[in-house]
């Protein structure tokens, strides 16, 4: 992946494999939502942005709740900056780390209910239509588009290397994903069956 993402612009890459993955999962997006989340893809790329520094030096990100609960202090624009910040940060760990919040606290759902309902509420606060209209989609397709992600995730772990391969069949194995399946054995990993299928 690291040869692919150097040959092309990281905005390029991401974009070419959104268009794959949205039509192989039939997704139909809005054109700006695809530009949002391209740049959100390339944006959230370096750790630096998903991610602020705490006092002791390490990197997190602030809990969804709170979040939430500075967006419900905040006049309108900051309002809306704030619950953007966080369907945003919802929309990409859950679709980038499903795997690993399976175990936590708080699992896959919260992060799918918290986003959506922040983009919903940004595309209530927006005062312009055609960005009120991107948001409400977020909003409607949040799970379908964290489905999306969660393919793409996979796609770049399985061509990073082994290890990485190792954790999306070990992910596989313990969800029965068929996203996860197909990533498989388009890698090679799994056979399909004679008629092309993916077996049984």
């Amino acid at each position: 992946m690291s040869q692919l993402v150097a040959s092309l612009s990281l905005k390029e890459f991401f974009k070419s494999l959104l268009d794959e993955v949205t039509a192989r999962q039939r997704v139909r997006l809005e054109e700006v939502t695809e530009f949002y989340l391209v740049n959100l893809l390339a944006e959230f790329a370096s750790t630096d942005t998903l991610f602020d520094r705490q006092e002791d030096g390490r990197r997190a990100h602030e809990p969804l709740a709170v979040l939430y609960h500075q967006a419900l202090q905040q006049e309108r624009e900051a309002r809306i900056r704030t619950l953007r910040r966080l369907g945003d940060v919802s929309l990409y760990t859950v679709g980038f780390f499903s795997g690993a919040l399976e175990g936590g606290v708080v699992g896959p759902d919260y992060y799918i209910q918290m986003g959506g309902t922040a983009y919903g509420q940004v595309a209530e606060l927006s005062p312009r239509a055609g960005f009120a209209g991107m948001y409400r989609e977020l909003h409607d397709k949040f799970r379908s588009v964290v489905e999306v992600l969660e393919e793409i995730a996979a796609r770049g772990m399985v061509s990073a290397g082994p290890s990485g391969a190792l954790k999306v069949y070990e992910t596989w194995a313990r969800t029965g994903s068929d996203r996860l399946e197909r990533v498989l054995v388009d890698a090679g990993m799994m056979p399909r069956t004679s008629k092309g299928q993916l077996p049984n």
